[in-house]
């Protein structure tokens, strides 16, 4: 045990005399997984494959949706053998198995109650094919993946669902998910050219092989000889064919495609198209290659704001018919909630009770067809009655990009941003239906009425244009009577659906748990036994994802609701959507932010230390709070900027003893002395390096680490680099353009070896500044200060308050009270000057810091630099590592701006993420640096580029680190560019 490690106790949430909740784990799973079930499986795939601590079961337990179902076990598998073995053991025992990616499932798909099996964290490529016409995609990779590499082509996929940023193209796939736009002709099923499964008996079938037929009838010849006979009998039943094609003239995702029969003339032509939207129940899909669709770069929006849902409802046709490719109907408790997203205008809280708005959207492949669209659009709005808007929106067309981006952002949020105003305690329920477009105000009245009937406040919003609506309502799970009220409603709604406007019960969500018992209410008893009949032909054993599409359970829906306890403001408005995902440094380490959340509730569900709480209380320290990055990039996916990491700097605070506390106020307060001997020992280290090797410094930081604790001794890394200059450029006040403020971290650490000849960091900034004749000063006292991030994101929170008030104090002196800006030469120090250490100011600093203006040192050059030089020499090729810290301020174009002056191609990596190095943390933990750049890191070293440049010191180390190539600021090579 080393020296200083952390008790776990004050990570242990809520009231020690809270009520155990009757949904929590119990107690025989603390030790998780069975140890015959590791054993037999660790055997089959390797120990490394198998989650089966309480922790991994519990963060696998939640998805988007209302349910919550505890997996036995969970599996990583790495490739189609491993997939074969998983499933050829679940037949074997008898066991089930469902398939989970992204986890954004709505309707709980992407839960089981035994084998749950990972499909997202090895299962991630994207090929493009055919000059972007086609496009060869795992299913791991998430559709927002997809369409930045086929934008260079000018194509796109055809579903376009509001989760983009997270769902992944095998859940996509699974569960015909379309979107804003793709209506019946753009979605899964119309798009998907071929694809390879995995069926339940291992058999691995490629749709686009020209002899898959004949594979298929030698694998499963009982499996062909079935699917001909369905086919035959559905063909054989006139009425039902004709009701089959009526059920898909509009949106419908309800049960399985039993169009696939008519639309498919063999065995794997029919199992293609029943693949899409089986939702998991059919086989693995492994593989899919999907037509694309032109991208229209031209584009017209507008939102515009109606008396009431059904007034908007009724415009929606008038739009299709002057051919817009979107118009999304939002009601008025969707907009008020939406203030919750930032961005989003606070006035819209002010909008009247019964609006509603349309957001309208044209989009063209040029100008010139674009004004048409326009001009038909205006000859819309002169018949309607708007509702005068709040101040800061107008009911007009604007094709300004960061307009559109902002009304698309508070519409995507829809579910976010509701569930996150919902009550507390409360679970949310997200459904979406589709009625044909011409009576969409008819069934929005209705919808209304239905809710008012049993007591329900929802919001409601939708892709009006295709008759599909979606809604939200929120009920106490715990409380009996509130679930009894919510059946009813659900009851009613189906029916009302169905019985009056022959309706689809599931538009794009897929069936999932919560309308399965409805399935035949909707499709009739000879559909869905066909359904039946096709899942036994498939699937004869049940392994697949029983009750998920099919469950004559009638009450199946109401299994498994899930509590939502309150743990912490920081993070209650959470709704476990898995937005947050994508972004996160540590999702193929550790944990995700949903994932740090969810553990939490399971705590707060337990009785204070039941042997379940102790478990992952035990766990969390490292999975949760020591390899989170804390770098905000999950507030800037969550739709309401839940920042997860602000909440695990706060549980750092709360481990820390009192002497811990002292210690770092202290070091804050002496930081020049810190700063001296930090500089001291990288010299040092760096020389014995390259005299000695890494071994040495390696085996002494090894033990220093195991004998006091591993989040406070940093582990050396193989080619960290020498130590800054002791002496910084001299510079003068007199004249300055502003202050420039190097950062500790480049006080500390030296650049990269590769241009010796060329001035540090301080060095470049100062040339750059005096050539462009907007000089620096540097004043004499910078030494001994920073900008308290260091404190910050480790939660010492005394020490960051000494820090915080000290250097505004000093630069608030420096700037001659703010006169002057502040130039700051990392990212990361321009964030935390700017805005992170605000909260550790007092009344009196925090005037002083309101009158400071902040420059990243990037922007400095880009903004006011750049006109005044001249570029003598580029490099051919540059690749670019953006920082998370830059993204923050909005400010991240200016990095590959500078890079473009420096280089004639400037490369971005698809992949590009936060590095995770989080200042000192990927010193500490290597390992979630290495784990956070891997996929960027491998589209990096596909090739070799004549520079490799960022923004942020340590973020060059890591990304040095994790490539083996010498990154170096933008701001080095522009002063080597525009040197005389």
């Amino acid at each position: 045990m080393p020296l200083l490690e952390p008790k776990p106790d004050p990570l242990r949430p809520g009231d020690p005399a809270r009520t155990p909740r009757p949904d929590r784990l119990p107690d025989l799973l603390a030790h998780g997984a069975s140890s015959r079930l590791r054993e037999e499986l660790a055997a089959i795939l390797g120990p490394d494959k198998v989650l089966a601590r309480v922790s991994d079961l519990v963060r696998y337990a939640s998805d988007a949706s209302p349910y919550r179902f505890v997996p036995r076990v969970v599996l990583v598998p790495e490739d189609l053998d491993d997939v074969s073995a998983i499933l050829s053991y679940a037949h074997g025992r008898g066991r089930e198995l469902v398939f989970r990616a992204a986890g954004t499932s709505l309707n709980g798909q992407a839960q089981g109650e035994d084998i749950l099996v990972d499909v997202r964290r090895h299962w991630e490529g994207v090929e493009v094919l055919d000059g972007g016409a086609r496009v060869r995609v795992r299913p791991g990779t998430t559709v927002a993946r997809v369409n930045a590499a086929l934008a260079p082509y000018g194509r796109v996929l055809g579903p376009d669902p509001a989760s983009a940023a997270a769902c992944t193209v095998g859940g996509v796939v699974a569960n015909n998910a379309s979107g804003m736009t793709a209506g019946t002709t753009r979605n899964a099923y119309r798009t998907v050219a071929s694809l390879t499964v995995v069926l339940p008996s291992g058999t691995v079938v490629d749709t686009g092989d020209p002899a898959a037929d004949e594979v298929l009838a030698r694998a499963e010849p009982k499996l062909c000889e079935a699917l001909l006979d369905l086919k035959a009998r559905i063909e054989a039943d006139a009425e039902l064919t004709a009701r089959i094609r009526a059920k898909y003239r509009i949106k419908n995702t309800n049960g399985y495609r039993l169009d696939a029969f008519l639309d498919g003339a063999t065995p794997v032509e029919i199992l293609r198209g029943l693949m899409v939207g089986s939702q998991g129940t059919f086989g693995f899909i492994a593989e899919v290659v999907l037509d694309t669709l032109p991208l229209d770069r031209k584009v017209s929006t507008a939102l515009l704001f109606f008396p009431s849902l059904p007034a908007a409802a009724a415009a929606v046709p008038r739009f299709t018919a002057a051919g817009a490719l979107a118009v999304e109907l939002m009601d008025g408790n969707t907009l008020r909630a939406s203030v919750s997203v930032p961005g989003v205008p606070a006035d819209w809280a002010d909008l009247p009770r019964d609006c509603a708005a349309l957001l309208v959207e044209f989009r063209a492949p040029d100008a010139a067809a674009l004004d048409a669209q326009e001009w038909a659009a205006v000859e819309v709005l002169d018949t309607l009655e708007l509702v005068a808007p709040v101040e800061s929106v107008t009911n007009t067309f604007t094709r300004r990009a960061g307009t559109i981006a902002g009304y698309w952002k508070a519409r995507k949020a829809f579910v976010t941003a509701v569930g996150g105003s919902r009550p507390p305690g409360t679970t949310l329920i997200t459904e979406d239906f589709a009625v044909p477009p011409a009576r969409l105000a008819e069934a929005c009245a209705a919808l209304l009425g239905l809710q008012a009937e049993h007591g329900f406040t929802t919001a409601v919003a939708g892709h009006a244009a295709h008759g599909n609506l979606h809604f939200l309502l929120a009920f106490d799970p715990g409380s009996p009577a509130d679930v009894e009220r919510y059946a009813a409603f659900m009851e009613a709604f189906c029916r009302m659906t169905v019985e009056r406007f022959d309706g689809s019960l599931k538009a794009e969500h897929a069936t999932g748990r919560n309308i399965a018992p409805f399935l035949e209410l909707e499709w009739g008893p000879r559909a869905t036994e066909l359904m039946w009949r096709t899942k036994q032909a498939i699937d004869p054993y049940g392994v697949l994802a029983p009750r998920i599409v099919l469950d004559r359970d009638p009450s199946g829906h109401l299994r498994g609701l899930k509590s939502v306890p309150a743990v912490e403001p920081l993070v209650d408005a959470c709704i476990e959507c898995g937005f947050c995902e994508p972004v996160c440094p540590s999702r193929d380490l550790t944990t995700t932010p949903r994932q740090r959340i969810t553990l939490r509730r399971e705590m707060v569900r337990q009785a204070h230390g039941s042997p379940v709480e102790d478990a992952l209380v035990a766990e969390y320290g490292y999975d949760a709070v020591d390899t989170c990055a804390a770098d905000g990039s999950c507030a800037a996916a969550c739709p309401v900027g839940i920042d997860t990491g602000a909440l695990m700097k706060r549980l750092r605070h709360l481990r820390h003893s009192a002497r811990e506390e002292r210690a770092a106020a202290a070091a804050a307060r002496n930081f020049a002395v810190v700063e001296g001997a930090a500089r001291r020992a990288v010299a040092a280290a760096y020389r014995s390096g390259r005299v000695a090797g890494d071994r040495l410094p390696r085996a002494v930081t090894g033990a220093l680490r195991r004998a006091v604790r591993p989040d406070l001794v940093p582990e050396w890394l193989p080619g960290l680099p020498d130590a800054a200059p002791v002496e910084l450029p001299r510079t003068d006040r007199a004249g300055a353009a502003a202050v420039y403020f190097p950062a500790c971290v480049n006080r500390v650490f030296g650049g990269p070896d590769r241009h010796p000849d060329g001035p540090s960091l301080p060095g470049a900034v100062v040339a750059l500044s005096a050539r462009a004749g907007l000089p620096v000063w540097i004043p004499g006292d910078v030494r001994g200060l920073c900008c308290a991030t260091a404190w910050a994101s480790k939660g010492y929170e005394e020490g960051a308050t000494v820090m915080a008030r000290r250097v505004v104090e000093a630069a608030w002196g420096w700037t001659g009270g703010g006169l002057l800006p502040l130039v700051v030469d990392a990212s990361s120090c321009a964030l935390g000057l700017g805005r992170e250490l605000v909260p550790y100011l007092d009344g009196r600093t925090r005037e002083l810091h309101g009158e400071l203006t902040v420059h990243d040192a990037v922007v400095w050059a880009a903004d006011r630099l750049l006109p005044g030089l001249t570029v003598r020499r580029t490099v051919g090729s540059a690749v670019v590592h953006p920082t998370c810290s830059a993204a923050a301020m909005g400010v991240g174009d200016r990095l590959a701006a500078l890079a473009a002056v420096c280089a004639d191609e400037v490369v971005v990596p698809a992949d590009a993420g936060c590095c995770a190095f989080a200042g000192d943390r990927g010193l500490l933990h290597r390992e979630l640096t290495e784990a956070a750049t891997a996929r960027e890191a491998a589209e990096v070293r596909t090739r070799a580029f004549d520079a490799y440049l960022s923004a942020n010191r340590t973020c060059e180390i890591g990304m040095q680190h994790a490539t083996g190539r010498p990154y170096r600021s933008v701001l080095l090579e522009l002063e080597r560019a525009t040197r005389p």
